[in-house]
């Protein structure tokens, strides 16, 4: 974390932690390719990925699944197998596969673009900066 805080670097601080909701997407549909399920599963898994600070919102995460629903890469219907009421589950179609597959062709070039800055911020500033900080 930057520790810049309110009224900090220039008012503001935009470093502190990249927002994840953009990467909501590609995490729901690899989760529903591992294991069609519904909403408060995929959170509980979305959580054990360590991509967010905590459960993801709920609210966040249905509104991508509806997003995702409305293109088509994912389908759903109400599931009344368990115990307690029905559920709606979700899973990854054929086109949310190809979806899939795209996303992890962004992230590999994202990641080697990341990689590149890390690189010469560390050659620069090294690798503790941070712990130097005490963040």
């Amino acid at each position: 974390m930057c520790g810049h805080g309110p009224g900090g670097h220039h008012g503001r601080c935009d470093c502190r932690g990249a927002r994840m909701e953009g990467f909501m997407q590609p995490c729901l549909l690899l989760l529903l390719y591992e294991k069609p399920t519904h909403g408060y599963e995929l959170m509980e898994s979305m959580n054990r990925l360590g991509l967010w600070e905590g459960v993801p919102d709920a609210g966040a995460v249905y509104r991508h699944l509806r997003r995702l629903e409305e293109e088509g890469l994912v389908r759903s219907h109400w599931s009344t197998v368990g115990p307690g009421p029905a559920r709606r589950r979700y899973e990854i179609t054929p086109e949310g596969i190809d979806y899939l597959h795209d996303w992890a062709v962004t992230i590999r070039r994202n990641k080697a673009a990341l990689d590149t800055f890390l690189r010469r911020y560390e050659a620069i500033f090294g690798q503790d900066k941070d712990m130097e900080k005490g963040n």
